[in-house]
């Protein structure tokens, strides 16, 4: 695609990034075919080649307007778009640069500044997040009904296995909302690991890993989100942990992407290029350690399970197939899963931000999830789990607790 650049990005880090992935875009359309929101508004202008042409002309000088805003707003970033993809466009990185030329043109008003603010430092503040979390809980009866179905109960983690049993070490990735919303996830992944002769630690001071600002219009506060981790992971990298693992696939498509966010900081381009190669989702790991996990399953008949596939692990992170063959070994049955590619609704904040679309594409998920009658759901990704499951008559749970069960 030819394109006139105007004179405020042309030369810059971003236009440049721009500049080649239009170039790239050949407007062929076989995105249009695996767009979440295009399949249920069938508007042009809401799927990646209406979106691309639209970033396109406000780069090129035209003015944006509130209307491109919303289109981009609607999009779920969920980079089915880049699966599909013929010419490999990377339409995630337009879109951020899109979103955040489009927004600086067309502020937002103040209610929705005011929305933004409270969810960045709600959710990614972790003893906050823990704290209204118990309150709703306490008070769930009260609530709204949609506000209510996003309180999931209380669930216990389990024990960790104690520490410095194994000589090989990794570190994971606690996060903001997931140590409260579904404690079992690492618990259950420092077991598997511990089974597999592999010691797995959290971080005390590490954190959000930034997505959530970094995706309500706030690249500065995901870069500092960044920094604060990689300060907390760096004397641990220094001694030789093997990998930093991610259990919230969504975390994963962050902090593998840190090296990119942080290009431009000369203190921190090399500590996050460092960062972002040891990055792992725990399947990655699990899947390398084949021998020991052989030896280590009781092999039985596990029922029948509907594997949901983040759009963050299938296609950011690029793994397809991984959890399924694993989950397979254990002696778990997969159902089949239809247009298992699209995207459940859940996205981040879009649940919250664009709650009739993210509810009509959970509803839809879930239809094809439990049509082949599964005793339980497995994602890898903690906003998944807990989207679906307000919504689900079937238990819904992150795949490595099937794992553990196994053990």
């Amino acid at each position: 695609m030819e394109t006139k650049l105007a004179d405020f990005i042309r030369d810059t880090a971003d236009g440049r990034e721009a500049d080649a992935v239009l170039r790239k875009c050949v407007h062929c359309g076989f995105c249009t075919a695996t767009c979440p929101t295009y399949q249920l508004l069938g508007d042009e202008l809401d799927g990646p080649r209406g979106r691309i042409y639209q970033i396109k002309r406000v780069l090129e000088g035209a003015p944006a307007t509130v209307s491109v805003r919303e289109h981009l707003d609607r999009c779920l970033t969920c980079r089915a778009c880049e699966t599909t993809c013929p010419s490999g466009v990377q339409y995630s990185r337009l879109l951020d640069v899109g979103r955040a030329e489009v927004v600086r043109q067309v502020p937002r008003d103040l209610p929705a500044r005011a929305t933004r603010a409270v969810l960045k430092r709600v959710l990614a503040n972790r003893r906050l997040f823990g704290a209204l979390l118990a309150l709703g809980r306490l008070f769930r009866g009260a609530l709204p009904a949609r506000m209510a179905a996003k309180i999931p109960a209380r669930t216990e983690a389990g024990a960790w296995p104690p520490a410095n049993r194994h000589s090989r070490r990794m570190l994971a990735l606690a996060g903001c909302v997931q140590p409260a919303l579904t404690p079992a996830t690492n618990a259950a992944t420092a077991r598997v690991l511990d089974a597999l002769g592999i010691e797995l630690f959290e971080a005390p001071s590490a954190g959000c890993c930034g997505a959530l600002a970094f995706h309500l219009d706030d690249a500065e506060r995901a870069r500092e989100a960044a920094r604060r981790n990689i300060d907390a992971w760096w004397p641990h990298v220094e001694n030789g942990v093997e990998a930093i693992v991610v259990t919230a696939s969504g975390c994963g498509v962050q902090v593998k992407d840190y090296d990119h966010l942080l290009r431009g900081d000369e203190m921190y381009a090399t500590k996050a290029a460092r960062i972002a190669s040891l990055c792992r989702d725990v399947s990655e790991v699990i899947a390398a350690e084949a021998t020991a996990l052989s030896s280590r399953l009781r092999k039985a008949e596990r029922g029948r399970v509907a594997f949901h596939s983040p759009c963050t692990l299938q296609h950011g992170q690029k793994i397809r197939g991984v959890i399924e063959a694993l989950l397979t070994e254990a002696g778990y049955t997969l159902t089949n899963v239809r247009d298992a590619h699209l995207c459940c609704g859940s996205a981040g904040t879009y649940s919250l931000l664009q709650p009739a679309m993210s509810i009509q594409l959970r509803d839809n998920k879930l239809a094809a999830l439990t049509e082949n009658a599964p005793a339980v759901i497995a994602t890898a990704n903690v906003g998944c789990q807990t989207h679906l499951a307000g919504g689900s008559v079937v238990p819904v749970r992150h795949w490595i607790e099937l794992m553990d069960a196994a053990l």
